[in-house]
């Protein structure tokens, strides 16, 4: 997807809003795991329901990778069916991966080429060799951790050098690689006081910000500090959405809670003149 696709369809939909798929079947509901596949069937029904006010999902790879190869075939039905029904959605895999060489390549070719993803989150601690293959896919998007939300985020990301902080060096240099135009970056919305300074280093990146809702974090403070010209925000919500109820109307709970989520978005949209 190009970014001009994702733009025109934020401004379509007034949504920056990306529904995180962490699904655990220990929380879904139990009638759902009288299904063959209780993982897809779950994450159709929040599909189906939500993406009137989403621009994006983003499935937690490793919660698929939990349940094997159930997880793996379940993910792969998702994003066939994410890509058939849904061409205009934005197909994120949090894979977090990062390797160099031939290995950051292949794990390139799963996600990109056999699975067809959009896009995918990838650590930059191994530096450029280990994001450039990444990078060598046309409208494909590569996400890179820039500031996270954990509490262990600050025992290398706020390190400084020359009174420089770690996460401001991931972004400077970053911008410097080969086909960066490519590059967008994770910021926990927790960090949303962090979000002006990474701004104007990349003041024309996609920023993916995590962490609000169940996290704590707060919508307005990143709309304001984080939205730039065209948006350039996706802010994903998660268990807010996927586990609002464990009853029949699963599916339904999840609609209202990206409903109320879009039409927030819609008003930030509007105040900063984007729609």
């Amino acid at each position: 997807m190009t970014h001009t696709a994702l733009v025109d369809q934020i401004k379509r939909k007034q949504s920056f809003l990306c529904v995180g798929l962490d699904v655990d079947k220990e929380k879904i509901p139990v009638h759902l795991l009288e299904l063959s596949d209780p993982i897809f069937e779950f994450s159709k029904a929040i599909i189906d329901t939500t993406a009137a006010y989403a621009v994006a999902y983003k499935p937690n790879i490793a919660f698929f990778e939990s349940y094997g190869l159930e997880g793996w075939q379940a993910l792969e039905r998702i994003i066939v069916y994410l890509n058939t029904v849904y061409p205009e959605i934005f197909t994120i895999a949090d894979a977090k991966r990062g390797d160099i060489g031939n290995t950051a390549g292949r794990y390139a070719k799963a996600f990109f080429e056999t699975l067809n993803f959009d896009s995918i989150t990838v650590a930059p601690y191994m530096g450029s060799d280990s994001v450039e293959p990444f990078l060598e896919f046309e409208n494909k998007h590569t996400i890179l951790l820039a500031l996270t939300s954990n509490q262990g985020a600050e025992d290398f990301q706020y390190t400084q050098e020359n009174d420089v902080p770690l996460f401001e060096k991931v972004l400077k240099v970053s911008q410097q690689w080969k086909h960066a135009e490519r590059l967008m970056y994770v910021v926990g919305a927790t960090k949303a006081e962090a979000l002006q300074a990474i701004r104007k280093i990349v003041p024309d990146a996609f920023l993916l910000v995590p962490g609000v809702g169940a996290q704590g974090g707060s919508l307005a403070d990143v709309a304001k500090a984080g939205l730039n010209h065209d948006a350039g925000l996706l802010v994903n919500s998660s268990r807010g959405i996927l586990y609002v109820s464990k009853g029949q109307d699963f599916a339904q709970a999840a609609a209202r809670e990206a409903k109320l989520l879009q039409q927030q978005m819609a008003s930030f949209l509007t105040q900063k003149g984007i729609i």
